[in-house]
């Protein structure tokens, strides 16, 4: 496993307005031997919608927890993570002493996680989440609730109905809502959203994704939208971000990830996602697995899966190129990726180039 200080520094073009700037950022366990989250630099748009992708046990989750300092023990978060509530201000969450800490979660950035089910207290009706949680923070629980009931009905909830069920008497999306719901109470500035979805059927997962498009606008909302299902943030996000064996490998705006993709992975991850643009023979599996946390390699983490790996690849861990203004990538071939992987969707044309704009 390479350390941050043998490692070439890796970063992506910071962007104009950040609200959440993530520098370095590693999370280790076992003393520093396992890494599930291995220096990672991004930024994050202030009222953008970030669609970060990767496969399962990339590291996305850790990413997610890491923008909140929320890392479960005996894990150790390292690094920085900057807010900047406006442009002229801008802390270090890692050194918010814990009342700072709670009151930054919820208020200032909140996070729905997979599954609600296992969010709410099964024993407690729906409201009493929403009481307690405007309690917590010393905020008027009448005043509160009614700002409650209006988030609800926004999202499509009977307020009354839901507040006076308790979770297990709610569908799994009218429980996902809720949780939105809950996220959105103390009016939170960023919004954290790891797999929300992942756990609804489709027709609910286009549902509730129409639905954040309408709630970021209404409640001015920066969303960081996390999910293994790239076609489904691809409808969603403003920019996209592709991890891979816990590191960042790709940034930039959703078009050009989608059509003009410069990573391999990216690309082979296009390639096997079932979509009814592609002929069922052109969607192929990517080849091999992952790196397991204590096992990363020294070199590119993706050179044992990649058609394109060099000894170069193996040896030499690459820093972040600019592809086109916006859009970094870290690999050492990008150039060859977008000529010799080609893309099987409706966009690319014949070549598997995608028809979309002009290549560099």
């Amino acid at each position: 496993m390479t350390t941050t200080s043998e490692r070439l520094h890796r970063s992506n073009d910071a962007v104009e307005d950040p609200i959440l700037e993530v520098k370095n950022a590693s999370v280790t366990f076992d003393g520093g031997e396992t890494y599930v989250l291995d220096d990672v630099t991004f930024s994050i748009e202030r009222n953008e919608i970030l669609g970060v992708v990767g496969e399962s046990g990339s590291g996305k989750s850790m990413l997610a927890s890491a923008l909140l300092d929320a890392i479960p023990a005996p894990g150790h978060l390292s690094g920085e993570v900057l807010y900047h509530p406006d442009q002229h201000t801008t802390v270090d969450i890692l050194e918010f002493t814990d009342d700072e800490l709670m009151e930054y979660r919820w208020a200032d950035v909140s996070m729905v996680f997979q599954g609600a089910m296992s969010s709410f207290n099964p024993t407690m009706k729906v409201g009493a989440h929403f009481q307690d949680t405007l309690k917590a923070h010393n905020e008027s629980v009448p005043d509160g609730m009614a700002f409650a009931r209006e988030i609800l009905s926004d999202l499509y909830l009977d307020p009354e109905r839901v507040l006076d069920s308790y979770p297990h008497e709610l569908s799994g999306g009218m429980q996902q809502r809720a949780l939105i719901a809950l996220s959105l109470l103390l009016e939170p500035e960023v919004l954290v959203m790891d797999e929300p979805t992942a756990a609804l059927d489709l027709l609910m997962q286009r549902s509730i994704l129409l639905l954040l498009e309408d709630i970021k606008e209404k409640y001015d909302v920066t969303m960081v939208f996390i999910t293994h299902d790239l076609p489904l943030v691809a409808s969603l996000a403003d920019r996209m971000a592709v991890m891979y064996a816990f590191e960042l490998v790709e940034a930039g705006p959703r078009d050009q990830i989608i059509g003009e993709s410069a990573h391999p992975y990216t690309r082979a991850l296009l390639n096997s996602t079932p979509n009814i643009d592609a002929p069922l023979e052109e969607m192929q599996p990517i080849p091999g697995k992952s790196p397991a946390p204590v096992n990363v390699p020294s070199g590119c983490s993706y050179a044992d899966r990649c058609p394109l790996a060099t000894e170069t690849c193996t040896q030499d861990a690459p820093s972040f190129d600019q592809v086109e203004d916006g859009h970094t990538v870290a690999c050492h071939h990008w150039q060859r990726a977008r000529d010799e992987i080609n893309l099987s969707f409706a966009g690319a044309d014949e070549t598997g180039r995608s028809t979309g704009g002009e290549r560099r």
